[in-house]
């Protein structure tokens, strides 16, 4: 079954508890040395309407710690932002690889992609939610602290993309978020 990351909330919590776990056991093998091919075989598109150099640098390297393959695909280099309809970049891209993570200017550019892929779609960015951004944070904080439940987590500046995605963490995390934005800027509205 196709499940898509989207939002930091597609995730119950018991997944994200399952992933923290995955990740850390990883880490700490690789730290020993261990290499693993989980991935081989698969193939990552990693779709760049906005560029990045963190995201970029660590889905790539990801992939290819873990056995697979990433490619990397700028906006420039593709039909999709030079009027190719998405859906048919999300069905032509989903007969080659295994998956897609998209950063892109419009949450709705990838809920779209979403919508007509028929693979798994990753949120690298979105004006929206920065959700893989909030699962290193969330780990950090793990790893720090030694849990999440009743931390107190402040944000002080714009209440942008990574700021939502902390802000619905806390139905997973049981974190205490308080919130400083600047005026004007404070997180968006979300449903």
């Amino acid at each position: 079954m196709k499940k898509d990351f989207l939002s930091i909330l597609d995730i119950s919590k018991t997944e994200l508890n399952e992933l923290l776990a995955e990740a850390k056991k990883l880490k700490n093998l690789k730290k020993e040395g261990t290499v693993h091919d989980y991935l081989r075989g698969k193939n990552l598109a990693m779709i760049f309407e906005k560029s990045s150099t963190r995201t970029h640098i660590s889905f790539e390297v990801g992939m290819n710690e873990l056995g697979g393959h990433a490619l990397f695909l700028n906006a420039r280099d593709m039909q999709i932002w030079r009027g190719e309809e998405i859906r048919d970049t999300a069905r032509a891209a989903s007969r080659y690889v295994s998956g897609i993570m998209i950063r892109a200017y419009k949450h709705s550019t990838i809920e779209e992609f979403a919508r007509h892929s028929t693979i798994p779609v990753i949120n690298g960015l979105s004006d929206l939610e920065h959700p893989c951004q909030l699962l290193a944070d969330i780990m950090t904080m793990q790893e720090h602290f030694g849990r999440t439940e009743g931390l107190n987590v402040a944000w002080v500046g714009d209440g942008n993309n990574v700021c939502n995605s902390l802000i619905l963490s806390t139905a997973l995390t049981g974190f205490n978020v308080t919130v400083a934005t600047p005026s004007g800027t404070s997180p968006l509205q979300l449903s």
